[in-house]
Formats: structure tokens, C-alpha cells, sequence
């Protein structure tokens, strides 16, 4: 993948498509061939093998694409199955044009009859990146036995039922095991319940005329490994401690000690100078004896910490927070300080209870947090989640990190950003914490609010796909501290 992906929204692949059509002055045909055959390619370069083959087609140009890939086949003298529902007569000029050169080519077009011969492969042409609801009817149905089948599924710019715009998936959809997007790479299918459908995903550029783009803007930025060299540059040989920045974690209430342990121990290993840490005295010795090396401070008023303050240069306050008296006079005492703050956990609960405008800070919320924070159900945040962190972004004047598949980084004025990195075995109770350290050392070494949060995301992410390497069940926090180590140094 390279440094910088460009992710569109549905408005924008649309013009980039009307453009590149008026430019080629034939309707989208030429678009449409291009499109069919980058499929066919695509076909025989992953499943060389597969004999039978069958397309499944919608009414629409992305099935008029499946014509065109199931014409190829038939002309390479693949057995092809061509099916459509009762209702999906091509209903554009383009997809009608590409139905009757399969036809003239000796095609033959079948109707759905509940049941799927026996093939080797499927193509997935039913829905386009237009279907933002729930598949209803006999399309249920076709989804399910494709699904049902047992072989592999190709899906023809997005798989069927995904709306591409928010990644939600509103009903049924096709399990793909490869996606192919055709010009653009479509924001949905990089984060959220998409993840679960899209399989691999790849990308088929068409030639289109130079003007094609002209007014045409991406709408996010997909970010992976190679996005750490250019953010995390080598330390000059004459750098001290003090230049890579002091975080103080304040967190650790009674029985949650091990929270803020983890966000120390990580913001050492990403590389702060310093880190102390404002803690119930409970957790002072044990939290030395893992951590020598942090600052252990035992706080049990606003006094006590607001000694601490005038020497952090980043606070990163919630892990283990709790939402008692304590909790709330420390909480009080963060907000007031002026402080850069990464805000993770049960102080983004006291920030809900008791909403307001933010002058320098990161929220790391889950989409249970990232709700409460909106007044929304966690099943609105999950439903479209670039619109989620976008909103919370505006409405705290933050950077927000909204954790889960695909992770998107929002900013005020800013496109947001994807983590494409991260695997389920990363669900286990701590890591918010190690990522609420990681964004503050970053925070703390100099990088901008919203870079910081993007590489802590990223470095986040990519450590935990580094300690699944022998499984992602039973995978700990603690395991990604030392591939962490390793990616702070992309250049070591």
C-alpha cells in the first residue's frame, strides 16, 4: 500500500464517473469495458483454475460490469452462469448495451429460481455503491444462497448490501473474498461492519481521460506502515530525556491500578523522556515494581496533584479514572491546568455528564463512549462512524479517535483519517489504556494533535498485528509493547 491513500465518498466517485463518461463521449460504455475486463484479470490472476463460472447481475451499470466479465469468460471458452432476479432487467443504456453483446456472443440470462448450480467460482454484480439500505425480497434470498455456496466470491466494486458511503451493513450482504473497486477507492469499505464482508480488497484505476478529476476531492485518507517513517524521524545524537516530552497518566482509582499502569509502561516505550504518574497510594509499590522507571506519585486530592502539573507536558487522564469524588476533583483539576490532554475511558464519561468545548485535547472513545458522548445508541455511532467522529470533533473542538475495525481520526477542518491496521484479538480489556499512552509520548515529542493521534492509532494497531503472529486469541496488551519498541524506530 503506498504512503498516502486516497478514500471517496459516493458523491465524489460519482462526479469523477459522470466526468470521465462526458469526456469519452459514449455514455460509460467505455468505462464499462474497461471495468468488465480489469474483472476478468482480476478472475484469472487469483482463481487461474475455476471452470465454472457464475455472475450474478442487478439491473444496474454493476451489472451491466458483470456482462461484460461474463462475455470475456464465455469467449475464453469458460462454461459461464449468468443470473438475475425477475425484477432486474438492465435499466440504463450502457448495462443494456453490455447484456446484448453477451447475448450475441451466445449468452444465455437466467432467472433466479432459488437455487445456485454447481459452480467454482461467483461474481458478485447485483448492487452498486448506490444501495444505502437493507436488500429486501428475492434479493434476500439470492444473497443468502450466495453466501451459502461454498465457493469463492468475487464482488464487483462493492460487495452487495454494503453501503460503500458508511461501511454499514443495514441486512444481508455478500461475504466477498476479494473486492474489487473499480477508479476510486470507496471510504465504506475500510472501516466498521464492512470489514466483515469486503475479503481482500484491491483496486482497478481504468484510464481515464486527464480532466476526468477536475473539481474531484478525496473525502479521507487511509493510513498504514508506510505512513511511520515520514512521522517518526530518527533523534538526534545530542537529544536528552527532556526533549521527548514529559506525560503524567492520571488514573488508577481503587481496584483499576493496572489501567493506568498499562498507559505509563506504553508511553515509555513509544518514547517519552519522562512519565510520572498521579495514582491512589494503593498502587504506588506495585505499579514501581513493574515500572521502575516511571514517576510514581500517590494523589489523593486536588492539592497533592496540582503539584504535578507544572511539569507535564502532555496529561493523559481516564484509565482506571473511576466517577467518584476523586475521580471528579482530579478530573476538575486536568481540565483547569491548560495542558495538552489525551482523554481515554471514565474521564470521557465525566466529559459526557458534564459536556464543554476542549482547547488542546485528544478523545480516544470506543463506539459505547463515543454514544454517550452524542446522545446517540452505540448502533447509530457503528452506522456510520466517519459522520460520528466528525461530529464529535466539531462539538469538543478535538481530535477524536474512534476505536474499533477501521479506527477513524477526525479533526475540526480536517478530512479524517483510516487506521488500516488492527485485528479482532485486540478486543480484550487494557488496550485502550497502552493507546491512550502511546498518543500521548507522541503528543508529548512534539507532534500536532492530530498527527499524534493518527501514529499512535497506526503504531496502536499494527503492534497488535505484530503480537497476533501466534494467534489472536489470548493476545494481552502487554504483548504489544515490545513490537511497539521495533515500529517507534521505522528507520532502526
Amino acid at each position: 500500500m503506498p504512503e498516502l491513500v486516497e478514500l471517496f465518498d459516493i458523491a465524489a466517485a460519482r462526479r469523477l464517473d459522470a466526468q470521465a463518461s462526458a469526456l469519452l463521449g459514449d455514455g460509460g460504455a467505455s468505462l464499462m469495458e474497461q471495468a468488465g475486463q480489469a474483472a476478468w484479470h482480476c478472475l484469472l490472476e487469483r482463481w487461474p483454475q475455476a471452470q465454472r463460472i457464475g455472475v450474478v447481475v442487478g439491473a444496474g451499470n454493476n451489472g451491466g460490469d458483470g456482462y461484460v466479465l461474463a462475455r470475456l469468460a464465455r469467449d475464453a471458452g469458460r462454461p459461464v452462469t449468468v443470473l438475475r432476479l425477475d425484477t432486474d432487467a438492465p435499466a440504463t443504456a450502457v448495462a443494456q448495451q453490455a447484456e446484448q453483446a453477451f447475448i450475441a456472443a451466445g449468452g444465455v440470462v437466467e432467472r433466479f429460481d432459488g437455487d445456485l448450480p454447481a459452480l467454482d467460482l461467483l461474481v458478485d454484480a447485483l448492487f452498486g455503491i448506490g444501495l444505502n439500505r437493507a436488500p429486501a425480497g428475492a434479493a434476500v434470498d439470492l444473497i443468502d444462497a450466495i453466501n451459502a455456496a461454498g465457493v469463492p466470491v468475487l464482488s464487483l466494486d462493492v460487495p452487495s448490501g454494503v453501503d460503500a458511503q458508511t461501511g454499514h451493513v443495514p441486512g444481508v450482504a455478500i461475504r466477498a473474498t476479494v473486492t474489487l473497486q473499480f477508479i476510486v477507492r470507496h471510504q465504506g469499505l475500510y472501516t466498521g461492519a464492512a470489514l466483515e464482508q469486503v475479503g481482500g480488497r484491491r483496486l482497478a484505476a481504468l484510464a481515464l481521460p486527464a480532466e476526468a478529476g477536475a473539481g474531484v476531492q478525496h473525502s479521507a485518507a487511509c493510513w498504514a506502515q508506510p505512513r511511520l517513517r515520514a512521522q517518526l524521524p530518527a533523534r538526534r545524537a545530542n537529544t536528552h530525556k527532556g526533549e521527548s516530552g514529559h506525560v503524567l497518566c492520571v488514573g488508577g482509582n481503587l481496584g483499576s491500578g493496572g489501567a493506568v499502569m498499562l498507559a505509563s509502561e506504553s508511553a515509555l516505550r513509544a518514547g517519552a523522556g519522562l512519565v510520572s504518574v498521579a495514582t491512589q497510594a494503593a498502587h504506588v509499590a506495585p505499579l514501581l515494581a513493574r515500572l521502575p522507571e516511571a514517576m510514581v506519585h500517590a494523589v489523593q486530592d486536588a492539592q497533592e496533584l496540582q503539584a504535578l502539573l507544572p511539569r507535564a507536558g502532555v496529561i493523559a487522564i481516564g484509565p482506571g479514572l473511576g466517577q467518584d469524588d476523586w475521580a471528579h476533583e482530579l478530573w476538575r483539576q486536568v481540565l483547569a491546568s491548560g495542558k495538552p490532554l489525551v482523554i481515554d475511558a471514565d474521564a470521557l464519561n465525566l466529559l459526557a455528564n458534564a459536556p464543554r468545548t476542549l482547547r488542546d485535547a485528544i478523545l480516544t472513545p470506543h463506539p459505547g463512549e463515543a454514544a454517550r458522548l452524542l446522545g446517540l445508541s452505540t448502533a447509530q455511532v457503528q452506522a456510520d462512524r466517519f459522520t460520528a467522529a466528525k461530529t464529535l470533533a466539531d462539538r469538543f473542538n478535538a481530535v477524536v479517535v474512534l476505536k474499533g475495525a477501521g479506527t477513524v481520526v477526525a479533526a475540526p477542518d480536517a478530512l479524517p483519517r483510516v487506521i488500516a491496521a488492527g485485528n479482532p484479538g485486540m478486543a480484550v480489556g487494557g488496550m485502550g489504556d497502552l493507546l491512550t499512552g502511546i498518543i500521548a509520548a507522541l503528543r508529548a515529542q512534539g507532534r500536532g494533535a492530530f498527527d499524534a493521534a493518527s501514529t499512535g492509532a497506526l503504531l496502536h494497531s499494527l503492534a497488535g498485528d505484530a503480537a497476533a503472529s501466534e494467534g489472536q486469541r489470548g493476545l494481552l496488551p502487554t504483548d504489544l509493547l515490545v513490537p511497539l519498541r521495533r515500529l517507534v524506530n521505522p528507520d532502526s
